[in-house]
């Protein structure tokens, strides 16, 4: 398999507009993490965001949390060397390929993102390990077969072999008029038996009230948030084999024995469901 030779994987870009008049996933969740890449708009869309779900900015950080443990999962245990990772957001590390690389070396990671500046931060922060490879694509979610064409993305991985597929926290945004289970599917179709599927996803069962809130306000700006049943999550992992626990609020999945606040928090507190899947 051929190495890119464009520095990070990155194709040189048009000039794009930043739309940062109105907020942004990946900036509403830096502002979570007390991150300063961000923007009035996303800024303000954090303040609504705790003033409905007090518990957000804990919510961002456990959301986090489980993309560090899964991450070590698959390198550690499941032996995964190559990585996709599709809306990553702002670097804040570890990010995943400082925590798989650390394990293995070799391993390969392609983030996606549609935001002009993760890509420009990405650039920055996203190095990879000599023994690797890092890379980072400009990509929207909503076009599947855009990410599988890219360029990049088939240099950097190899189809013919298992590919760990994270979604995390990116799902329910996407607009109302795509079908996530469709663009889930064509991700997962195209990689080798042997992949994973690891996501985390947003939930209305415990607090309606105050996820209906939220939605409302990102709708009000432009954005849009769309919470899942236990039920309709689970829809994601149809076919494939649900790894221990199972599916289950992101602090209850497989939580590191030394995270002592995790156990004082209830399910109803963290609103977010987590799975990782392989599949046959």
């Amino acid at each position: 398999m051929a190495v890119p030779e464009d520095w990070m994987g990155a194709r040189p870009q048009q000039p794009v507009e930043l739309h940062t008049d109105r907020p942004h996933a990946a900036r509403v969740y830096d502002v979570l993490l007390g991150g300063k890449t961000n923007y009035p708009a996303d800024r303000e869309a954090a303040r609504q965001t705790l003033a409905a779900l007090p518990n957000a900015a804990m919510i961002a950080r456990q959301n986090r949390a489980f993309m560090q443990r899964v991450a070590r999962h698959l390198a550690a245990e499941a032996g995964i060397r190559q990585f996709l990772d599709i809306g990553t957001g702002i670097p804040t590390s570890p990010n995943l390929h400082e925590i798989v690389q650390a394990i293995a070396p070799e391993s390969r990671i392609v983030y996606a993102d549609n935001d002009p500046i993760v890509l420009a931060h990405s650039r920055a922060l996203h190095t990879s390990h000599p023994a690797g490879r890092t890379a980072y694509i400009q990509a929207d979610l909503c076009h599947p077969g855009e990410i599988l064409r890219d360029r990049t993305l088939c240099r950097t991985l190899d189809f013919s072999q298992p590919v760990a597929l994270t979604l995390i926290a990116v799902l329910h945004w996407l607009p109302a008029e795509y079908d996530p289970y469709a663009i889930v599917r064509e991700l997962l179709d195209a990689f080798a038996p042997g992949s994973y599927l690891a996501l985390t996803y947003v939930t209305a069962d415990f607090e309606p009230a105050a996820l209906r809130e939220v939605s409302d306000t990102f709708e009000a700006k432009g954005s849009h948030v769309n919470a899942r049943t236990k039920q309709e999550v689970l829809r994601f992992f149809d076919g494939l084999e649900l790894a221990d626990p199972g599916l289950t609020v992101v602090h209850r999945w497989r939580p590191d024995p030394v995270d002592v606040g995790a156990d004082a928090l209830s399910d109803e507190d963290i609103p977010l469901y987590a799975g990782l899947a392989r599949k046959s």
